[in-house]
């Protein structure tokens, strides 16, 4: 996908004079750099202080160690899986290679390489997220458990591959600061997994050339930090990474300034992506995970280096923590809203380890666990090494007394009710576009739904699946039609600029929020007003939507209401009820749909020609699920009542 001059003007037109003056700044410099390679400075003495305490791998679960060893030796026979695609080349990895499209990247000056054209680079996820060397990380975890050299030898010889064949500034590893970022907070990882191996100081602080990658990485990033209308995720994975450095490996005559300006960036940035409440305000729950975990692994390399950091460093990982607690259902899954591209701080776990578990578990070890928090059985392995290094204890501040239900400054609510011995969740959707003047990250989704029923998708977001190369399903998944909400002639809510660029933002009012209630309005279709009433009765085990299109209907407005199922749910259509089937833990389950009599209903599935019917489980990854769309016209006489009952 290469962006157009349209593309450009319109992204410059999300921009404040003062970014603009900053990437003015960033143009001369990455001209400058072009001819001007300064070396790394001299070093000597250098020494690796920041090892994990005595008995901490003592402290791992043997079943979260029996994980990551099978996935261990998994990478080591060279098999992986990214984004949908399987490897079986990570014995000897290509690290410009693009096994899905089969092209290589260009080599060239870093702020040359045309990294958005999937024509000209590839799929540029593919090839980066093996550069981020969180599979070195597991490796090196897997040598810190057993003991057993060929995990540390292995990582040895793909860092300095990866060193001899990325030189500074130059390819497309050196394009974008959220990859620096994360693949510095590896280094200092493997650096500290690998203490034991004799080996350990010679590939590192004793290794010129690893010297002088880690020099150029803390260079690189303060220079070009994400800026303005970009300044989301990115900025906290350049910040984290550059104080994980600066702390780890402060062994430069910049180290100090590069630690107290990412220390500042990081604190800054933290309470500029989080709501009050504690919920990301990019409104998209993996990235939530995301810079959650990466304030955590800067908290303990602070501690680990006895650096101090702001209290509210720690009280924005608190609320995070809490919030994450609060809107989990009773599988400990999160809310599917936003963009999600399956990106994480630092990874030290194998194969089914739970996610969301491992940060509330995280969170307990380190704040404390409150007593509505959901219970979490699962083990993981960076629980206990975060622990060891993160000094205990929960800023002075008073945390919830009981389970929240209404984020306010998030627009989320979340509706429970118990089912029997399951339990129905509900997530309803009035809160901003997005964050920022381009919501990057956002989707078209005002006053969506999503409901499950004991962890199983019923009504479901259908996610995220690309983000390059392949615009009519970027568009697809990220549209209103592409959520369970209401569409007025065929338009989405917020107006889209290109990928990552909203230019107009529907504002959204919630009006009523409680356990069992919630109403909100959105503005996002001129003329017309979309409302949004829901309610849950947990007697009757019934959630009852009714859609209002108030304002000017002359023409009648066309609508399209979709209600989206999960790939477990089979539907059995007829006129405007759907019955709704499915299996749980080998015990059938079932609900009756109906919809609203005004609108002609149609299910459609794995569809491709315009894409309708596919839900996302994870980036890259699709698969067919039913969709079921009404369509009629809005009169402003009456609202579409849907009621979903589930049975027993």
């Amino acid at each position: 996908m290469t962006m157009s001059a349209g593309w450009y003007l319109r992204r410059l037109s999300r921009m404040g004079p003062r970014e603009v003056g900053g990437r003015v700044g960033d143009a001369v410099r990455r001209r400058r750099w072009r001819s001007a390679r300064p070396g790394c400075p001299s070093v000597t003495g250098a020494r690796f202080t920041a090892a994990l305490p005595a008995g901490t791998i003592a402290a791992v679960p043997p079943d979260a160690a029996k994980r990551l060893i099978a996935e261990a030796d998994r990478l080591m026979a060279g098999h992986a899986e990214y984004f949908g695609v399987d490897r079986d080349d990570l014995a000897d990895p290509d690290w410009w290679y693009d096994p899905k499209t089969g092209r290589r990247a260009p080599w060239g000056y870093a702020f040359d390489v045309p990294y958005r054209n999937e024509d000209a680079v590839g799929d540029i996820k593919q090839i980066w997220e093996l550069s981020r060397h969180q599979y070195l990380t597991v490796l090196a975890a897997a040598y810190a458990i057993t003991g057993d050299q060929r995990y540390a030898e292995r990582v040895a010889e793909h860092l300095r591959s990866w060193w001899a064949g990325n030189a500074p500034l130059r390819g497309v590893h050196w394009t974008s600061g959220i990859e620096l970022g994360i693949r510095l907070l590896s280094w200092v990882w493997i650096r500290r997994l690998l203490d034991g191996w004799p080996g350990a100081a010679g590939l590192f602080e004793g290794n010129p050339v690893a010297l002088n990658q880690i020099w150029h990485h803390q260079r690189w990033l303060a220079a070009f930090p994400s800026r303005g209308s970009s300044a989301n995720n990115h900025v906290i994975a350049e910040a984290a990474g550059q104080f994980a450095a600066a702390c780890a490996f402060g062994w430069f005559p910049s180290s100090a300034r590069w630690r107290a300006g990412a220390l500042r960036s990081l604190e800054r940035q933290l309470r500029s992506n989080t709501f009050a409440s504690g919920l990301n305000r990019e409104l998209a729950t993996e990235y939530h995970g995301l810079v959650l975990e990466l304030g955590l692994a800067a908290v303990a390399e602070a501690d680990a280096a006895g650096v101090p950091v702001p209290a509210s460093i720690r009280l924005v990982l608190l609320r995070m923590t809490d919030a994450l607690a609060a809107v989990v259902d009773s599988r400990l899954r999160p809310p599917r809203q936003g963009d999600a591209d399956d990106g994480h701080g630092l990874i030290v776990d194998g194969a089914g380890t739970d996610r969301w578990a491992s940060l509330l578990a995280t969170g307990d070890a380190v704040f404390g666990r409150l007593a509505w928090w959901p219970t979490v059985t699962g083990t993981d392995v960076r629980t206990p090494l975060l622990a060891a290094l993160i000094k205990p204890g929960e800023p002075a501040v008073k945390r919830p007394a009981s389970r929240p239900a209404h984020f306010a400054d998030a627009g989320m609510t979340i509706l429970r009710a118990p089912a029997g011995t399951a339990e129905i969740w509900c997530r309803c959707d009035g809160g901003p576009h997005g964050f920022l003047s381009i919501a990057a990250h956002a989707h078209a989704d005002a006053l969506s739904v999503e409901v499950r029923h004991d962890g199983v998708d019923v009504l479901a977001d259908p996610g995220t699946y690309c983000y390059h190369g392949q615009p009519e399903w970027r568009q697809y998944f990220r549209s209103t039609l592409g959520h369970n909400t209401l569409q007025l002639d065929g338009a989405d809510q917020s107006v889209s600029g290109g990928p990552f660029l909203w230019t107009r933002h529907a504002q959204t009012r919630v009006q009523v929020a409680d356990v069992a209630h919630w109403c909100a309005e959105h503005d996002g279709y001129q003329r017309s007003v979309h409302r949004r009433r829901v309610e849950l009765t947990a007697a009757s085990q019934e959630l009852r939507v009714v859609d209002e299109v108030r304002g000017r209907h002359s023409p009648r407005r066309a609508v399209r209401l979709a209600f989206h199922l999960g790939p477990a749910i089979a539907a059995d259509l007829a006129g405007n009820r759907a019955v709704l089937t499915w299996t749980r833990d080998g015990e059938d389950r079932s609900a009756v749909l109906d919809l609203p009599g005004q609108l002609s209903w149609q299910a459609h599935r794995g569809e491709s020609d315009p894409p309708l019917g596919w839900y996302s489980a994870g980036f890259g990854r699709k698969e067919p699920a039913t969709t079921l769309v009404g369509t009629g016209f809005a009169d402003g006489a009456e609202g579409f009542t849907t009621v979903l009952r589930f049975r027993g």
